[in-house]
């Protein structure tokens, strides 16, 4: 069983959708009720609860009704939409991973099972751009807690690892550069060796394997998806 955040749209909502095709149940969380709501109505495996990420409350909130719904959590996964201000990027990236991870691990060790975290950060994390500075801080943060979470709860059997995804057609980055492959994207994708932009399901596949048990000697990974475009 399994819980996201930030599920209502985009990564999070793809994410969800490829783990119940895996048979995971697995429960929404998002700010957005009505956006939340409509997902979670598409398969009997998903369950919806509203949360506000940067509030430990919510997040304990959340484990618990996994818990009471399906007696345990195995899985938590993180992705989650930001605003430019530096507030509230450091605010939803970075704190929100604090405090899913205390209250993720603090159920799984009380479960004595196994567990999986996976963040979603960005290949920004360690390829920044002018423009988009304290956003790339706000991933790289999560790279670096990534590696460290992995070694804190490693002897616990928590693994985790993250995913940093090129940018993908979701969400906003249409409204921003528009659905046309115009002269200035074709250059973009001039740097990517397999030539084209993310899509939802690449990262979909990525989670699927490192929650699964296919990647059970895995933990502390960044994984790239993007294509090549960090070599």
């Amino acid at each position: 069983m399994g819980r996201l955040d930030g599920a209502a749209s985009g990564f999070g909502q793809g994410i969800a959708e490829h783990f119940a095709e895996e048979g995971a149940k697995v429960l929404i969380c998002d700010i957005n009720e009505e956006a939340g709501e409509k997902v979670a109505a598409k398969s009997e495996a998903f369950a919806f609860q509203s949360m506000n990420v940067t509030k430990a409350a919510d997040w304990q909130g959340a484990v618990e009704k996994a818990v009471q719904l399906w007696g345990h959590i195995d899985i938590l996964s993180t992705n989650l939409v930001t605003e430019e201000e530096f507030d509230k990027v450091m605010s939803v990236n970075v704190k929100s991973v604090f405090l899913g991870s205390n209250a993720f691990t603090t159920q799984v060790k009380k479960q004595g099972t196994k567990g999986s975290m996976i963040n979603i950060a960005s290949v920004g994390a360690h390829r920044p751009r002018p423009g988009l500075v304290w956003y790339n801080a706000s991933k790289g943060a999560i790279t670096n807690a990534t590696m460290g979470l992995a070694a804190e709860y490693g002897p616990d059997g928590i693994r985790v690892n993250s995913i940093c995804p090129l940018a993908t057609m979701t969400g906003l980055l249409p409204k921003f550069i528009g659905k046309e492959i115009t002269p200035e994207v074709q250059k973009a994708l001039g740097n990517v060796p397999l030539g084209r932009m993310g899509e939802i399901r690449d990262v979909t596949k990525a989670a699927v394997f490192l929650a699964s048990e296919e990647s059970s000697f895995i933990t502390g990974v960044n994984l790239d998806v993007d294509g090549g475009r960090a070599i």
